[in-house]
């Protein structure tokens, strides 16, 4: 070992926290394992000596003696010290999702083991649902039908034929995993003869075949609420799966599609809709219904000399807010259709326009110009 003092090793200040020296040894225990460093002597030295410098800074006592006399003062450096008393991680990798199963194959301790062979939550389902327009807009209840795993019931759940049980597995006394020695380090993976479930089923259940799920189709009404966008995702608590083992349910995530709509586009919460009128009505102004997305019509006022383009706002007429209060615009675009075929008379009164306007028009042909 080092004669570097047990501050230098672990990178830390003298005065540091109980919380910055076990970061500290984290680091270093993850980077120098020798499981990670195989064959890498200078790693396994490194890793011990750490190793050792946690063992005395993490205890009070000997942290205070270590202050005061040094490493005589604790029993270190001598034959065997910190290279196995301390196997007992989880305090500083407990928190962190047994992160010793990244470079190990398996969960990182015994508290996993009773979680895998335990109760599980259900998996979470997606159900993608196409949308009209007019009911993301006022909302509508609809009734879809999903796929999903459901405890068994001619097992009710437990895998083994009726009149039979799973017994516990004896490799691994129903932990769902083991624990095994590797150097002065001791590891636990996931049980090979049960693989992580704890028990064996000798007789398994004919229709979920041991697994304790079968597949059933499920009737739900959703409710959709008026505002949903394409891509909206409502959550539908617990009518996911059935969860193995007993577990609870998982939820159900249903996203909403909004199909095109032949009349109505829709930009956020406003509707956009285009409106055909004559060239006398926008010349002369009047009155037109415009379609609403609830079915109703709207009467919207054409003013004298209206262009072809000009939009028109009909406030509060379009897609409510999701969750909240109000609704967004209706806006109209108006397009000036112009005639392609003229009667005699219609003719003869654009004629009579044209005249009065002195402008130059086609006739037979030939250009005439008019003067007043």
């Amino acid at each position: 070992m080092s004669d570097r003092s047990y501050y230098e090793v672990l990178g830390v200040a003298k005065g540091a926290s109980d919380d910055e020296i076990k970061s500290a040894y984290r680091k270093l225990a993850i980077k120098y394992h020798p499981d990670k460093n195989k064959g890498d002597k200078e790693a396994e030295e490194k890793f011990k000596e750490a190793t050792e410098a946690y063992e005395v800074l993490r205890e009070p006592q000997k942290r205070a003696a270590y202050d005061q006399y040094g490493k005589a003062a604790v029993g270190a450096g001598g034959p065997g010290f910190g290279q196995g008393a301390y196997t007992d991680f989880s305090d500083i990798f407990g928190d962190f999702g047994d992160i010793f199963s990244e470079f190990f194959g398996g969960a990182g301790g015994a508290r996993g083991g009773s979680r895998r062979s335990g109760p599980q939550r259900g998996s979470d389902l997606r159900y993608n649902l196409e949308v009209s327009l007019e009911d993301a807009a006022l909302g509508k209840e609809y009734k879809i039908e999903i796929p999903r795993l459901e405890t068994c019931v001619d097992c009710s759940g437990s895998g083994a034929t009726k009149g039979s049980s799973p017994t516990v597995c004896p490799d691994c006394s129903g932990a769902g995993q083991v624990r095994r020695t590797q150097g002065f380090f001791s590891v636990t993976t996931t049980c090979p003869r049960c693989k992580g479930k704890g028990k064996i089923i000798s007789n398994p259940c004919k229709t979920c075949k041991g697994e304790g799920l079968t597949e059933k189709r499920r009737t739900i009404h959703i409710k959709i609420p008026a505002g949903v966008e394409s891509g909206s995702r409502l959550k539908v608590s617990g009518e996911g799966e059935s969860g193995p083992n007993g577990g609870p349910h998982g939820d159900l995530y249903v996203v909403t599609h909004i199909k095109k709509h032949l009349v109505f586009e829709r930009q956020g919460n406003d509707l956009i809709v285009q409106k055909s009128i004559s060239l006398s009505l926008a010349c002369l102004g009047g009155e037109i219904e415009v379609p609403s997305i609830d079915g109703k019509t709207i009467q919207l006022k054409i003013p004298e000399g209206t262009e072809s383009g000009q939009v028109f706002r009909l406030k509060g007429h379009g897609v409510p807010y999701l969750g909240s209060y109000g609704k967004g615009d209706q806006h109209v675009i108006i397009r000036v259709e112009i005639p392609k075929k003229l009667t005699k008379k219609q003719k003869e009164l654009l004629e009579e326009f044209a005249r009065e306007s002195g402008e130059k028009v086609g006739s037979g042909g030939k250009s005439k110009l008019f003067f007043q």
